[in-house]
């Protein structure tokens, strides 16, 4: 079944982010919640009640949220908000480690403790990511009734 996934992240983590997004392995699902760095800036410049009209209309139709957790996730107060509003709206959530995908420099980081409790959590790398995430999405949004 076709899924549209909303893939929520730190901006710091975007490199590893899209390394997750492009790896095409969510076969016919439409990617939400990436946003250029310069549109994100201008939504950013509107306040805060912009990036949250934001937020909600990325989340429109989505089935499943899909949390990539780096080094200063848990920091995020707009992660918590796409984690909140997702609970919200009975997305499937599921988080992934990210921090030892490489960066274009080549260097890793270690993972904060962000957890959603009560959804799964996957490494990327240790739980073969890229040939389990269409599984992964699929399952999440099994165990929320979508």
């Amino acid at each position: 079944m076709a899924r549209k996934v909303f893939f929520s992240f730190k901006y710091a983590d975007v490199q590893r982010a899209m390394n997750v997004r492009n790896s095409n392995v969510i076969s016919g699902a439409a990617k939400s919640g990436f946003i250029d760095k310069a549109d994100f800036e201008k939504v950013e410049r509107e306040g805060d009640k912009a990036i949250k009209a934001w937020i909600d209309k990325q989340l429109e139709g989505t089935s499943v949220t899909v949390v990539l957790v780096g080094a200063n996730t848990d920091k995020s107060k707009w992660v918590k908000y796409e984690i909140a509003q997702s609970i919200a709206r009975g997305n499937g959530i599921l988080t992934i480690d990210i921090s030892k995908i490489a960066d274009l420099q080549g260097d890793t980081t270690d993972c904060c403790s962000l957890r959603v409790p009560g959804y799964e959590h996957y490494l990327w790398n240790k739980h073969n990511g890229r040939d389990n995430l269409g599984t992964w999405v699929e399952d999440a949004a099994t165990a929320a009734g979508k």
